[in-house]
């Protein structure tokens, strides 16, 4: 896989890009003896949306830790361009923004302030600069008129655009996701959908996103990987798995309800039995 982070072309449009791309080899995760990840291996594309699916609990969000370089795995290796994310000299190099699921903003910061405090703690240009970065960024996710707000003025939906917003302003290489939809409601998670896709069409990044999000998987992701139990049971494009036949998938993407037998009692009779 082509890591350079200079001369990457991205594999769908065949445009230039300084996107990077991820490796994920043999990844294993255990806390207190138990595994939660399992041999997981997996490349990533400059310039892809790559998208990271399963149950909860499957393990998802500890990988998406493995990849930003938060924790460390028990086994296995993650690179980020070639390089360890969890290294100051990676992270100095390679530009990595993780947008959380709860927002992760500073309640007691404006919007605008949250936005600059990453470029003004890194000294990374003048108040003039950091202000046209800051404002650029809002306005690619239409909430300039937030500014001067504070967190919890703000809607679910306006929190997620500005949290995208203040990863923008770190001018990303790899953006990561952890569940940017989740408790929206179907109009605005459509919305943060394209968002995301055409921060991928017209900005050279890279993104992988976490979700319970079916549409959004089946929409917008070059490729989709399915973790069940800590393992990647399933990887393919979304093509590829609504053709899917695997009653275990076609019951996770595309799940009927029977009030007839609902699956709580047959789990019930399961542990009983």
């Amino acid at each position: 896989m082509e890591t350079s982070c200079s001369k990457t072309r991205n594999p769908f449009t065949g445009a230039e890009a300084n996107a990077v791309g991820v490796k994920v080899d043999g990844v294993s995760k255990t806390y207190a003896g138990t595994e939660v990840l399992s041999n997981i291996s997996f490349d990533v594309l400059p310039g892809e949306i790559f998208v990271l699916m399963g149950p909860s609990g499957s393990g998802k969000s500890v990988l998406l830790r493995q990849i930003a370089g938060l924790e460390l795995p028990t086994v296995g290796t993650v690179r980020v361009d070639g390089q360890d994310p969890s290294l100051e000299e990676t992270r100095d190099r390679v530009r990595l923004a993780l947008v959380f699921q709860a927002g992760a903003l500073f309640n007691s910061l404006s919007v605008y302030d949250n936005l600059a405090l990453y470029p003004r703690e890194h000294r990374s240009g003048t108040e003039a600069s950091i202000r046209e970065r800051v404002m650029h960024a809002l306005r690619i996710l239409s909430v300039e008129d937030a500014v001067s707000k504070f967190p919890s003025e703000l809607s679910g939906g306006m929190k997620k655009r500005v949290s995208i917003a203040r990863a923008l302003v770190m001018e990303p290489q790899l953006l990561l996701y952890d569940e940017p939809t989740s408790e929206l409601d179907p109009v605005m998670s459509a919305t943060i959908s394209e968002i995301i896709a055409t921060l991928k069409n017209e900005y050279s990044v890279t993104s992988i996103v976490v979700t319970h999000d079916r549409s959004l998987a089946l929409t917008i992701a070059n490729r989709v990987g399915i973790l069940m139990d800590g393992k990647l049971i399933t990887l393919g494009t979304p093509k590829e798995l609504a053709a899917t036949k695997d009653p275990a998938l076609v019951d996770f993407l595309y799940p009927k309800i029977d009030i007839q037998n609902p699956r709580f009692k047959k789990l019930e009779n399961q542990k009983t039995s």
